[in-house]
């Protein structure tokens, strides 16, 4: 019965905020238009129907160097999944990954509030509590980082004293996480750290056990952030502080009309999404009340509590990253932290730091509602069923906005840049692809479908939007923009004039779908 409950509760937020079209695996159409989930399903096309795929790694984007899965914001860990059934044609799986982590994140926030809910209502109340923060909503546009799942998962193995100091418990949520995504890995890795300090502290008779399994744990993980990684040096973009938390994001709704409860500030006009950290009206009502419902005795709600402290000094961690050296308040910055270029490299591979802050957000809300469950269970249930009705009215605007973003899942068109049939026949006599200059980014629609196009035809691009580059790609891709300019061009490869790109003289241009075409060496002609 509960596992029915999670399913239907998963299906009925599923339809609140994304389209039931994103289901279909074989609707890839919506996917091309320039978005991360776009990349996210194009560097699965590419691993999958790779014939020289190694490990990881696809060389059909990024030729010759290739590019790991991970860094295309593909999911190594379903790819792998999916592997001995997927099909070689048009397949996604945007829409079932959304729905299946809402069915994890149901389950764990269960698994984690059951032990301490006197009532079935009071139960379910908190776990769509711990489930309708508006920042897992809001990262639709980004697949992976539908994954908060994995921060309760932690939390879940850390509250229990029997599971926290296993290494048998952690290795798996570990694994997983650095199989997703590297920002999850950090913040699941903070919880297993303080919990290892924990341990340390308090299990004396087992701290040579405790220690053993942490080193293995470790290694493990990094073994297979190594293998995801690969070689090559990685070059910093300088960006770290741009994608950080404003002060007032936790109840600064940010957009006008967002809440119907709360006002709304702009945002900085550079910050992105991640700036947006909004805990919602409900939530931010049951945290300031906790304070009064914690004041009642609860032996097993004050030992959970206890066991939280010890995630504090994390937490302090994560939060001063999460706002990193731009502090704003309501769209103005209030300083920028000094930092050296050195200490802006290290700190490159959290740049989008804001996330960071997801850990304590859900520390914040289990908190809050194992307070209300010292209540008597009748005025918890209530008081929990009213605060989540708070929630669920201010989500609204919210729900709104993610469900007609994703509603262009429902045009299954699969070319919008690339109509013109001769695509086909061009992409098909070229023996790679590449855009002049190599910017996959300014038209990343147009890359997308004529990568599309060129991985079906079984040809390599020679570039991709990565979410690290490294310092042999750029040099040679530098290089090859010099050639072409220069009019060296490699025999049958097929170039994509960007706007602002002149074509060398006396090369013959096509034009498809507005988009110049130069295609080199004997075969330039046109079709």
């Amino acid at each position: 019965m509960e596992l029915v409950l999670i399913v239907v509760f998963a299906g009925i937020l599923f339809v609140c905020f994304h389209d039931v079209a994103m289901l279909d695996p074989g609707n890839i159409g919506w996917l091309l238009r320039g978005t991360d989930n776009g990349e996210n399903a194009l560097g699965l096309h590419a691993w999958l129907n790779d014939p020289d795929a190694r490990g990881f790694w696809t060389h059909l984007l990024n030729a010759p160097e290739g590019v790991s899965l991970l860094f295309t914001d593909s999911n190594p860990l379903t790819a792998l999944l999916v592997k001995p059934f997927a099909p070689r044609g048009d397949f996604q799986i945007i829409g079932l990954w959304f729905l299946l982590c809402l069915v994890l994140h149901l389950g764990f926030a269960r698994a984690l509030l059951a032990p301490y809910a006197a009532t079935s209502l009071g139960l379910w109340c908190g776990v769509l509590l711990l489930t309708l923060l508006p920042t897992l909503f809001v990262r639709q546009l980004h697949a992976n980082l539908c994954a908060h799942w994995l921060i309760l998962w932690a939390l879940w193995i850390h509250v229990s004293p029997h599971r926290a100091g296993n290494w048998r418990w952690w290795l798996p949520v570990m694994a997983v996480a650095a199989m997703i995504h590297a920002y999850l890995l950090v913040m699941v890795a903070c919880i297993w750290g303080s919990a290892m300090l924990e341990r340390f502290v308090q299990g004396a008779p087992a701290r040579l056990r405790l220690v053993t399994g942490a080193v293995a744990t470790f290694g493990v993980t990094v073994g297979i952030v190594l293998l995801l990684v690969g070689g090559g040096a990685l070059v910093s973009t300088g960006s770290f502080g741009r994608y950080g938390m404003p002060l007032d994001a936790p109840w600064n709704p940010a957009l006008a009309g967002m809440s119907p409860f709360l006002p709304a500030h702009p945002q900085a006009v550079d910050r992105q999404v991640e700036a947006f950290q909004y805990l919602g009206a409900g939530i931010l009502l049951l945290v300031v009340m906790t304070p009064f419902l914690s004041r009642r005795t609860a032996p097993a709600i004050s030992a959970l509590h206890r066991r939280l402290l010890w995630l504090l000094p994390a937490l302090v961690v994560l939060t001063l990253l999460a706002i990193s050296r731009r502090v704003d308040w309501a769209g103005e910055t209030l300083l920028t932290v000094p930092m050296s270029a050195h200490a802006v490299a290290l700190l490159d591979p959290v740049r989008a730091s804001a996330r960071l802050f997801w850990p304590v957000a859900y520390v914040l809300v289990l908190w809050a509602v194992t307070s209300a469950y010292r209540l008597p269970p009748q005025a918890a249930q209530l008081l929990l069923a009213l605060v989540l009705a708070v929630q669920m009215v201010d989500l609204v605007p919210l729900a709104t906005l993610m469900r007609h973003d994703a509603s262009i899942a429902e045009n299954r068109t699969r070319w919008l840049r690339t109509r013109d049939p001769r695509w086909a026949a061009v992409i098909a006599r070229a023996r790679d692809i590449t855009f002049v200059p190599a910017d996959a980014v300014t038209h990343l629609a147009l890359f997308q479908e004529v990568a599309w196009r060129a991985i079906d035809a079984g040809k390599p691009m020679r570039l991709v939007y990565a979410a690290r580059d490294n310092a042999i790609t750029i040099a040679r891709q530098e290089r090859e923009t010099r050639d072409f300019s220069s009019g060296r061009l490699v025999p049958d490869r097929l170039y994509v004039v960007l706007p602002g790109m002149d074509a060398p003289p006396g090369r013959p241009v096509l034009v498809l779908d507005g988009v110049r075409l130069v295609q080199a060496g004997p075969t330039s002609r046109r079709p």
